[in-house]
C-alpha cells in the first residue's frame, strides 16, 4: 500500500474517533464539568449568603447589646435615683425622729427644772417658817399661814 492510502485511511479512522469521542465521550465529560461548575458556583452562591447573613446577624446581634446596654443603664440610673430618694427620706426621717427626740428631751428638762425648782421652792419655804419659828420661839402653824407661804412661794 501507498503512503497515501495509509494516510488517508488513518484520517477516516481519526475522524471515526473524533466523531465517537465528541458523540459518547465528550457529553458525559463536559456534562460532569457542568456540574462541578455548577455546584462550585452554588458553593460560592451559598458562602455569600452564609457571608451575608452572617454580617446581617452580626448587627443584629450588635443592636440588640447596644439595647440591652442602654437598658442596663436606664435600669442602674432609675436604681441609683430610687437609692438616692429612699436615703433621703431616711435622712428625714431620722432627722424628724432626732428632732422629736430632743424636743422631747428639752420637755421632760423642763419638767425636771419645774420640779427642782418646786421642791426647791417647798424646801426653803419649811426652811422659812422654821427660821421664823426659831426666831418668834414659837411654833409657826402651817395650816394657819398657807396663804402666807404660798405667796412666799411665788416670790421665791
Amino acid at each position: 500500500m501507498s503512503i497515501n492510502a495509509t494516510l488517508f485511511f488513518q484520517a477516516i479512522v481519526f475522524l471515526i474517533l473524533v466523531w465517537f469521542t465528541m458523540k459518547f465521550v465528550w457529553p458525559p465529560i463536559a456534562k460532569a464539568l457542568d456540574e462541578r461548575a455548577q455546584k462550585i458556583a452554588d458553593g460560592l452562591a451559598a458562602a455569600d449568603r452564609a457571608k451575608s447573613e452572617l454580617t446581617a446577624a452580626n448587627q443584629r446581634v450588635e443592636k440588640e447589646l447596644a439595647q440591652a446596654r442602654n437598658e442596663s443603664a436606664t435600669r442602674l440610673a432609675d436604681a441609683e435615683r430610687l437609692a438616692q430618694s429612699i436615703i433621703e427620706q431616711a435622712k428625714a426621717r431620722a432627722s424628724e425622729e432626732g428632732n422629736k427626740i430632743v424636743a422631747a428631751a428639752q420637755a421632760e428638762a423642763e419638767q425636771q427644772a419645774i420640779r427642782a425648782r418646786e421642791a426647791l421652792r417647798d424646801q426653803v419655804a419649811a426652811l422659812a417658817v422654821k427660821g421664823a419659828e426659831q426666831i418668834l420661839r414659837k411654833e409657826v402653824d402651817a395650816t394657819v399661814h398657807a396663804d402666807l407661804l404660798n405667796r412666799l412661794k411665788t416670790e421665791l
